[in-house]
């Protein structure tokens, strides 16, 4: 009985953890879209650029009452996902390695840079090519008198699908790293699934881009490094557990 009270106050105490750590990033969230909401502005500028860099006529307008009010609260929000990125990583690598029996002080603050980096290259690679590529594409199927009028709303879940897709895509390597060090990933598997994981990345390609080989290839170039890198990250983090099995043998 005093055993199984015990396991049970064990598993309420990781319910405990796990609520206290998800305020903690949603607490991040709110605040960082909070001050995102000052700036709202400026990223609606940065986000809005893309469309006068086409060479085609492309409209944005507002289709209803509160439709500038919902983006600008939405856009926040999202800022806010991404500025907490590294807080989101934190907390839940602190929540899992102990189960893991993993050093956390060990990978704790490269996780989280690695996942930052990775995201944030994902995003810059999104604006800076694939966005300018779909823009460019789309603008340039119409049609005789018919005008290039989108809806904002719908640009902007356009932009949020492709930035995030693209960030969370780029975030390959450190999924490489963690399933690397929880010892479910080896530089052998990946090696040998290598054909499978070029298919997979030229048909997740082919969603993101707009649909011309050439935008295709684009996005399906640095994902074949991605994917390259990963097996080079799966190395090292087993690399460095065969030197620590080693040195604990000695």
């Amino acid at each position: 009985m005093p055993k199984k009270a015990s396991e049970e106050m064990g598993f309420l105490d990781h319910l405990e953890e796990l609520r206290w750590r998800l305020i903690k990033i949603l607490g991040s969230i709110v605040i960082v879209g909070a001050i995102s909401f000052s700036f709202i502005d400026q990223i609606l500028a940065i986000l809005l650029y893309p469309t006068t860099q086409v060479k085609n006529s492309l409209n944005l307008q507002v289709l209803t009452i509160q439709g500038m009010f919902m983006i600008k609260w939405s856009i926040a929000l999202i800022t806010g996902i991404i500025g907490s990125i590294p807080v989101l990583t934190y907390q839940l690598w602190k929540f899992v390695a102990p189960g893991l029996y993993l050093d956390e002080k060990k990978y704790a603050i490269p996780l989280v840079i690695f996942t930052f980096v990775s995201f944030s290259v994902g995003v810059i690679f999104a604006y800076m090519v694939i966005i300018p590529f779909s823009l460019e594409f789309f603008t340039s199927m119409g049609y005789g008198d018919v005008q290039n009028n989108y809806s904002i709303n719908y640009y902007f879940s356009f932009m949020t699908w492709i930035l995030l897709g693209s960030g969370f895509i780029f975030l390959l390597p450190v999924v490489s790293f963690f399933f690397s060090v929880i010892g479910l990933l080896t530089p052998p598997f990946m090696r040998h699934y290598r054909r499978h994981a070029i298919v997979t990345i030229m048909i997740i390609s082919s969603f993101i881009t707009p649909p011309d080989p050439v935008s295709m290839l684009v996005m399906a170039l640095p994902l074949s490094l991605l994917y390259e890198l990963s097996i080079g990250v799966s190395w090292f983090v087993l690399k460095g557990k065969r030197e620590k099995k080693v040195e604990n043998e000695e």
